[in-house]
């Protein structure tokens, strides 16, 4: 994880004395409500939750330019000058959609652990919604930082965050797998276009696999079921999965679900032999057409 500058042995003191030849003056105390300008503030190195400029930003500004922010920011100084926006930066973005210049924060000196830390708590706990790529990178970061603030010498990190998160051992770790995904796959799982227990399984395939695999969906309009990606997990942990492997496995029609396979055995007297569960459907959905159609006329 890429690491932010901390203040090093600069005080708040410090800061007080850089900023005051700004044009715009902001009294530093420790754990005290500033209101700072927004040029002064800037988004941490990694951020896993996205700032994007959508319908929920547009109301969340509408609402700041009624009733104002009602929870301050938290930023803490960088060792560049200016503050770290641990958290606020929705709020920082609907203040400039807004044309408000300054905002609410509280100043807070810590290390690149706690900063992580209490980054990825605030926003886990304030967004209404999170995409799975989101928590898989949050997730991430955070085992992160409790490894390296030596958690493992007094309890293991991954018990800190089942207590944070409230998200099971086995469940922890197969969100954090997504993080392993190309970006073009972990953006399908976003965008509902891969389920989740498949993309865990992807996670295993080299770069290259899964850029084939990427490929091959874009290419057929296909997303592995369970039982796809399991079989290209074990492929390729055997160095058998080639290309040409990859194109077959998703090129397999899958297996209907047992209720349609139900289905399948109560009309299939109705159609000849030869008939292929695609005919039948086909031939089925068409009639139910044509009945809707006399019915509501």
């Amino acid at each position: 994880m890429p690491k932010t500058k901390t203040s090093g042995n600069l005080a708040l003191a410090d800061y007080n004395d850089i900023f005051a030849s700004t044009t715009t003056v902001v009294t530093i105390n420790e754990g005290h409500i500033v209101e700072m300008p927004l040029s002064d503030m800037y988004p941490p190195e990694f951020h896993p939750f996205q700032v994007n400029d959508d319908l929920s930003m547009y109301r969340l500004s509408m609402n700041i330019t009624k009733h104002g922010i009602r929870e301050p920011g938290l930023v803490r100084p960088r060792y560049d000058g200016g503050y770290e926006l641990l958290c606020g930066n929705r709020r920082k973005r609907a203040c400039e959609l807004a044309g408000i210049s300054t905002m609410p924060v509280i100043v807070r000196e810590m290390d690149d652990d706690d900063a992580v830390l209490v980054m990825v708590d605030s926003n886990l706990e304030q967004r209404e919604k999170i995409l799975p790529s989101e928590r898989a990178w949050a997730f991430r970061v955070m085992m992160e930082a409790l490894n390296h603030r030596g958690v493992k010498s007094e309890s293991n990190s991954y018990e800190i965050m089942i207590e944070r998160t409230g998200v099971k051992k086995s469940q922890l770790f197969r969100i954090i797998r997504l993080t392993e995904l190309i970006v073009v796959l972990i953006d399908k799982v976003d965008a509902n276009q891969l389920a989740f227990n498949p993309a865990v399984e992807l996670s295993y395939l080299t770069q290259k696999q899964q850029t084939t695999v990427a490929d091959v969906m874009a290419a057929n309009e296909v997303k592995p079921s369970l039982s796809q990606a399991q079989r290209l997990k074990k492929l390729s942990q055997s160095g058998e999965l080639t290309d040409a492997a990859i194109d077959m496995v998703l090129s397999e029609e899958k297996k209907p679900s047992k209720t349609k396979q139900t289905d399948n055995i109560r009309y299939r007297s109705f159609f000849p032999q030869h008939y292929s569960t695609k005919q039948i459907d086909g031939i089925i959905i068409g009639l139910l057409k044509d009945w809707k159609a006399k019915v509501t006329l």
